[in-house]
């Protein structure tokens, strides 16, 4: 499988992780390697209402830390995903979501150097 394969199908799978776990998946999705991270951006996540309620301090805090909540109780299965994709495991996992975007961006920082096994 190519790099671009590869990012595609891990895209794919977040997608649907999104749409199983939390209810509603992104507008779009873009996956990168990187060395030894995979980086996904996710936009179009925030629903009206959340739009909405981000336009106060208040609103806004409350949307990032319930989202941040959520993802936190996906992880596990997001580590396995990324582990049957890259087949490496996933050391660190860092994810926030933008309320002014409405972009998440995940960083699953891998045990070994993917981009490399896959170039080589």
């Amino acid at each position: 499988m190519t790099k671009g394969q590869l990012e595609a199908e891990i895209s794919k799978e977040l997608t649907q992780w999104e749409k199983d776990f939390l209810g509603r998946g992104p507008v779009m999705v873009k996956t990168d390697i990187l060395r030894d991270m995979v980086i996904v951006v996710l936009k179009g996540l925030l629903t009206p209402a959340e739009h909405k309620l981000s336009e106060t301090t208040e609103g806004l805090l409350s949307i990032k830390r319930i989202r941040a909540d959520l993802v936190e109780a996906g992880r596990e299965k997001l580590g396995e995903i990324i582990k049957e994709q890259t087949g490496e495991e996933v050391i660190i996992f860092h994810s926030d979501i933008s309320t002014k975007t409405g972009e998440r961006i995940m960083v699953f920082k891998l045990s070994a150097d993917l981009e490399q096994k896959i170039t080589s």
